[in-house]
């Protein structure tokens, strides 16, 4: 057998005798260090799997909330291209979009919702634990 990881029958590695998958916790679940859990890409938000998406969360997280215009110039996009980003985020309830005025010109802010936060915390934490370094 050439370049895979399974053993020799062809099946996955468990250990001899036990029949428990060594990369399983003692409940038989996927675990990253033989402890019981799950997978961290479980706790991956597919939604900021989107480059553009993620950036747009990454740059509102540390503020109250953003003029869309920063977060166009910042994440270096078009006003159609964030709009279009915005909406799959405000949709997911993790961005909340107001509109107002600033004096006579007319604003839209952006804001992380406490929901789009937590998600945030969460993807980067999954992020971390399956290429910590």
């Amino acid at each position: 057998m050439t370049g895979g990881a399974a053993g020799s029958d062809g099946g996955e590695h468990s250990d001899a005798g036990t029949g428990s998958d060594s990369r399983t916790g003692s409940d038989g679940k996927p675990g990253s260090d033989g402890k019981p859990g799950r997978h961290p890409r479980h706790d991956l938000a597919p939604l900021l799997n989107a480059p553009v998406r993620l950036s747009v969360v990454a740059a509102l997280a540390p503020l109250d909330k953003a003029e869309f215009g920063f977060v166009r110039d910042l994440v270096e996009v078009s006003d159609s291209v964030l709009s279009k980003q915005v909406a799959a985020l405000e949709g997911a309830g993790w961005v909340e979009v107001r509109k107002g005025r600033a004096g006579r010109r007319p604003r839209t802010w952006l804001a992380l919702t406490p929901e789009g936060r937590a998600v945030y915390r969460r993807h980067l934490a999954a992020l971390r634990a399956i290429a910590p370094g």
